[in-house]
């Protein structure tokens, strides 16, 4: 055992109870392969949007969520056009032209099962990001060309 091993024990057990806490008003965690890589307050009726440059058109994405009643619920969406896998599913949402241009499908209310949204993470000119309360991460700049689970734990 190394040296460092004991430091390392006492900050991930620090962290640990700090994420167990923060976690029973609800919290947003954006998990990778090897735990947390970001934990965000997400009490009931907290919004956040996964933003990123469509990776053919580079038109801006986005697909919004909310804490319901403890559910992570996607609620809008946001799509500068029709590109390769963008568009309107028939009964999710009602779309209509967004101020500025491109399109906006409201009133999704569809659930994201277990509560989890897997995410392979774009390359930087992919430009994912989140944004929730105010704040904007950078995942592209954190977790380029690599798999995170965005969870919502109530």
């Amino acid at each position: 055992m190394s040296h460092g091993a004991p430091g390392r024990r006492a900050a991930l057990a620090a962290g640990l109870a700090l994420w167990a806490g923060s976690a029973a008003a609800g919290t947003l965690l954006v998990e990778g392969a090897d735990g947390p890589l970001l934990s965000l307050s997400a009490p009931e009726g907290a919004e956040w949007c996964l933003r990123w440059n469509h990776s053919v058109t580079g038109g801006p994405v986005a697909d919004c969520f909310v804490n319901s009643k403890g559910r992570m619920v996607l609620d809008h969406s946001y799509l500068h056009d029709y590109a390769a896998g963008l568009g309107d599913v028939p009964g999710r949402g009602r779309v209509h032209a967004a101020a500025g241009g491109g399109y906006e499908i409201d009133d999704i209310d569809e659930p994201v099962p277990d509560n989890a949204l897997v995410l392979r993470v774009g390359r930087p000119s992919v430009d994912h990001r989140l944004e929730i309360g105010g704040e904007t991460f950078d995942l592209s700049a954190l977790a380029a060309n690599r798999r995170v689970t965005l969870r919502l734990v109530p």
